[in-house]
Order: structure tokens, then sequence, then C-alpha cells
């Protein structure tokens, strides 16, 4: 008898157990993208633009990651939530997102299947979870990015010290706000940020759109309280690390039909002046339009064509055409090989990089952060790249 009781009590705590492990899960994830490029136009160490570069390059679809994220399910409808996610350079094996251990994402938070979710940690603001799935940068990455990527249309930069709410999906209607702490001492709002975006999808339908605005202060530059290195590039580099706040505003629309999938964005770029450095002592704006058409030849190939122009004024005046063509194709259903080219002009006039001088406008493909050296930039990049 004591044998039998015995036995019905080890089993139901092995069913306990059972339970408890159905009902929380740990993931571990990653990917690794890693290309060759070749650069048409590209600035040397003294400044000219050299004919021919190549390099190896990580990341050019996907950002190199690895990362953990989990659920635990608390009852009632109510979890646990988490994600750790790193950054890193399969080329070397360095840290990106500043040599941040989790640089890309480090959060925690609760989720209500009735209420929504909140999250306490670094991560994405909201426009770029709602607007980014709706632009080519989620099929074909940088290269068919915004210009020196001024509207952080590659995701390039996080938030720190960020509280986000996520709302339930209310039949395909889904809202987001976020506020970022600054964490200077002394300054309660500087170094802060804010965000609100929006997306509904209805059938192949998809229509988003988001504000996003951070400042800093006379303690900090803006490119410190972003990514170092990151939302920094060869356009806006001047702007950046001079900047007292960054205001940016997208939509983006997208349609799905048969095999084709076209979409649409607009984005609207404030940088203001923290104070004069050097030439920089009026707000620029950058106002970028992009068009994507995507044709899925079969179901392991996928093939893209965009266009992209932006317009900077304030301080300087300058615009920007780009065309940019992608090509994807599955060995499987983690793995694929991919090629890409671009193609950039610019016209106008711009500011060096320490926003001293006034300098004629140097093209930039994407978020790539290479200048060309001259008004002009071509680039094409073949690579792999692994799901696990």
């Amino acid at each position: 008898m004591k044998r039998i009781a015995l036995s019905s009590l080890a089993l139901a705590m092995l069913g306990a157990t059972s339970l408890a492990q159905a009902q929380s899960s740990v993931t571990l994830y990653g990917i690794i993208d890693s290309s060759v490029a070749y650069s048409h136009n590209n600035a040397t160490p003294n400044g000219n633009a050299a004919s021919k570069f190549s390099m190896m390059g990580s990341g050019a679809m996907s950002g190199d990651r690895w990362g953990m994220k989990g659920v635990e399910d608390l009852g009632g409808g109510l979890k646990t939530v988490f994600q750790l996610e790193n950054g890193f350079d399969e080329a070397n094996g360095s840290f990106n997102q500043g040599g941040r251990e989790f640089g890309r994402q480090a959060f925690v938070g609760l989720s209500s299947d009735i209420s929504g979710t909140v999250t306490l940690g670094r991560q994405y603001d909201p426009v770029v979870d709602m607007v980014q799935p709706m632009t080519e940068d989620n099929y074909f990455g940088s290269i068919f990015g915004t210009p020196g990527d001024v509207d952080n249309y590659d995701n390039n930069f996080r938030v720190d010290n960020a509280v986000k709410y996520v709302s339930p999906n209310y039949n395909g209607l889904q809202l987001e706000g976020m506020y970022a702490l600054g964490g200077i001492a002394g300054q309660t709002t500087a170094g802060e940020s804010y965000s609100l975006a929006a997306s509904y999808t209805h059938g192949g339908l998809g229509v988003s759109g988001g504000y996003f605005y951070t400042k800093t202060s006379s303690d900090t530059l803006f490119s410190s309280t972003a990514d170092t290195n990151d939302g920094d590039t060869a356009i806006n580099s001047a702007f950046a690390d001079g900047a007292h706040s960054l205001g940016i505003g997208r939509i983006a629309v997208q349609y799905a039909f048969g095999a084709f999938t076209m979409g649409g964005s607009y984005s609207n770029v404030k940088y203001r002046p923290l104070a004069n450095v050097g030439l920089f002592s009026n707000t620029e704006t950058f106002n970028s339009g992009s068009t994507f058409v995507n044709y899925q030849v079969n179901p392991a190939t996928l093939l893209g064509l965009g266009y992209t122009y932006m317009k900077s004024s304030g301080v300087t005046s300058a615009n920007y055409n780009q065309i940019s063509l992608g090509s994807d194709y599955n060995l499987s259903k983690r793995t694929d090989l991919y090629a890409e080219l671009a193609y950039q002009k610019a016209n106008g006039d711009a500011l060096n990089s320490d926003g001293t001088a006034v300098v004629s406008a140097d093209a930039s493909i994407g978020s790539f952060g290479s200048p060309s050296g001259n008004s002009t930039q071509g680039l094409l990049i073949m690579g792999i790249r692994h799901k696990f």
C-alpha cells in the first residue's frame, strides 16, 4: 500500500513538473550573415575617391546576432517575458553596438492577453516595431535604406532606459508607446526619448506610422545618447554630433497580391542644434520617400526593386537619388544566398564631418557609413545567411 502511495505521489510530482515546464520556455536563437562587397567610389584616408574597394561584410541582410527569449505563464492570462540579444561581427568576432554584451536588446516585462505588454530595458522604439516591417528593409536590409540611414530606416539605434507598452491586436489594429528616462543627474528631461506608433493590417494591406523624439544636453552629444557609431553616417554626422534633439516621423504602406508585394514610405527628420557647432546653427531637415516592388518567382526565389529620393534643407541643401536591386534564394528554411546592387547620385552641398565647412554632397548608400568621396557610389554585395 505504501509503495502504491509513494508511486502515485511521484507520478503527481512528475506531472506537476512537466506542466510547469510546458507553461514556461526559453528559446536560444541567432543569425549569421556574411558577405563580400564590391564598392565603386569609396573615400580613401586622404579624402579622395577610390575607383574600387572590396571588403568582407557582416549583417548586410540581417544584423549578426545571438540571443535568448523566454516566457513564464503566471496564470490568468498574465505572463513574464524577457529577451537578451547580442550583436556581433562574425568576420572578427567583435561585439557591435559599442561593445555592449547585449547591445541589440535587453528587457523584461509583463504581458496580458487582455491588457497588452509592458517591457523595461534597452529596446527598439515603436516606429521601428511598427513601420520597418512594411518597408523593403524588412526583405533586403540596409542596401535599400535611406541614404545615410538618417531616419533610422535600418534600425541602427536602440533606446536605453525605456518603458514600452504594446497593445493587444484589435482586429488588425495595434498601438505602441514608449518613454525613456534620460538618466542625467540634475537634468530631469535631458537625454529623454519618447515615441508613439500604430499599425493596421487587413488581408494583403498594411499601413503604419509613428513619431520618435530624443534630446541631449550640454553634457552629452546626441551620438553618445544613442548607439556609439550607429545612427551617425557620412551624410548626417555633422548634425548627429551637435544636435540638441532629433525628431523622426515615418509612415509606410504595403500591399501583397499574388506573387507581388508593393510598398512605399515617407519620412521627415529634423536635427536641431545644441549650440553653434561649426556651421550647424539652424535646424537641418531631411525629407525622403521610397517605393519598392517584390516578385516571388517561386517558393525559393525572391526578387526586389526599390527607388529612394531624399532632400536636405536648412543649413545646407542637397538631394540624393538611389536605385536598388535584390535577389534572395533559399537553400532551406534556415539558409539562403543573396545578391544586392545599389547606385546613388548626390547633388548639392553638405557639411563636412565636424561641421566646420560646406562641401559638395557625398553619396553614401544606406547605413554602411562609407562616404564615396564624390557625388556617386555603387555597391554590390553577395552573401550567405543562416538562421538558427
